[in-house]
């Protein structure tokens, strides 16, 4: 066995071995009873071909393996209940290069720039529980209009900080909190929280959803990078039933965002209106969306997160300044041919009107299809594949123009 295997069997076998800690840890204080531990492992494969003969190199090409342990606690007895969490993660490159690195697979080293063997993170959550209110301390994965951590390669981002959920009043989330460091997707290390090229203190945050009824929410949240920008965000969704066994799904979301104090960041002056109209019927969903960005900026967003936008799809998000973006998107699940766990997408993304360093109309768009299957019985139940195909071209130099593959093998195991 070689130092990589070796290295990597170690860190394999830390990540098991968490779970079983934390529950002997944890055993006496009365909060096994609750728990849960589960092992994800994900194979994925990316192969990005750059179709410009300006662009750096000629594609981008890596293989790695993932795994992510997760262990969340229980509560112990009587009214202040405490409780502890953890996440550990662990990516192996099975095959890259120096020449086909920079797919967000893997890190890759600043002075070698060869991509590394393997990178990890072991994240601690500790956590009190009032009623049905929640603090939460050290490693946090929110997933909020104004701060969302990203999944979309190997492994998952995370972030450093507090984080307090309420739900006392039936049919109301309050979240509020602080976060001051990042962990990105390709990183084993946490940085300080930013934006662009900039970083702050903390990223400060309060804000909720209401549930009107069954059938309406609404949301409204704040974000403060101290010293780089504030926005504020205000959602509606909507399920309508409709005659003939359709239903209508409406989400609208609106962001404001300004500059704060210095603007490390330089300026930032950004309103996006956004909303995705969905009518399903049986097996089928098609899909409209649009994207309006006006201001003298492209819309903010924290470094290690991802944009809450409707927009957002496999490669791009078409958030620059003053773009304005359409989509059209359609889903279905095989399950009415006979063949569950067999879904198929497929959408169309137009971006027009943005504005860069090199143009004031930039245009650009993106295709994706999304073939999936997940296993329905037998010894392989519950085991995952996706297939994703990609093309993204743009015009007056804003990106380079891309067509790409993925292919990524999953499955979770529950330990408990």
């Amino acid at each position: 066995m070689n130092h990589i295997q070796l290295r990597g069997s170690r860190q394999l076998a830390r990540l098991f071995a968490l779970p079983c800690l934390l529950s002997a840890s944890l055993a006496m204080a009365g909060v096994i009873d609750e728990s849960k531990a589960s092992l994800e492992l994900r194979n994925f494969y990316l192969n990005r071909d750059f179709r410009q003969e300006s662009a750096r190199q000629a594609k981008a090409e890596e293989w790695g393996q993932g795994f992510i342990a997760r262990f969340e606690s229980g509560f112990s007895d009587g009214p202040l209940g405490v409780g502890l969490d953890a996440i550990g993660e662990l990516g192996i490159k099975l095959d890259s290069s120096r020449d086909r690195r920079g797919t967000g697979l893997l890190p890759f080293g600043p002075t070698s720039q060869e991509p590394v063997d393997d990178y990890s993170e072991l994240g601690l959550t500790g956590k009190l529980r009032v009623s049905k209110s929640v603090l939460r301390l050290g490693t946090l994965q929110p997933w909020l209009p104004i701060a969302l951590y990203n999944d979309t390669r190997l492994l998952p981002s995370t972030f450093q900080g507090g984080m307090l959920t309420s739900q006392d009043i039936e049919g109301l989330t309050l979240d509020g909190g602080r976060l001051t460091r990042g962990n990105l997707r390709d990183s084993s290390g946490r940085d300080e929280i930013g934006y662009g090229n900039a970083t702050s203190d903390a990223f400060d945050f309060a804000g909720g959803s209401y549930a009107i009824s069954p059938q309406l929410a609404v949301s409204y949240y704040y974000g403060r990078l101290d010293e780089i920008y504030r926005q504020q965000y205000l959602g509606l969704v909507h399920n309508q039933p409709l005659p003939g066994g359709f239903s209508l799904r409406s989400d609208i979301r609106y962001f404001d965002s300004r500059g704060d104090g210095r603007q490390r960041a330089g300026e930032i002056d950004n309103r996006n209106l956004n909303g995705m109209f969905s009518l399903s019927h049986g097996a089928h969903r098609v899909s409209a969306a649009w994207q309006s960005l006006s201001g003298n900026s492209a819309f903010p967003y924290l470094n290690g997160g991802a944009a809450y936008v409707v927009n957002l799809v496999t490669l791009n998000d078409f958030t620059r300044a003053e773009e304005d973006s359409w989509q059209l998107r359609y889903d279905y699940d095989f399950a009415a041919q006979g063949i569950p766990g067999l879904t198929f997408m497929t959408r169309y993304v137009d971006g027009r009107n943005a504005r860069s360093a090199t143009t004031r109309s930039g245009e650009e768009w993106e295709r994706d299809t999304d073939l999936a299957y997940v296993v329905q019985s037998g010894s392989l139940k519950g085991v995952s594949l996706r297939w994703r195909n990609l093309s993204f071209r743009s015009g007056s130099g804003l990106a380079t123009d891309i067509d790409e593959n993925r292919l990524i093998l999953g499955y979770t195991l529950a330990l408990w």
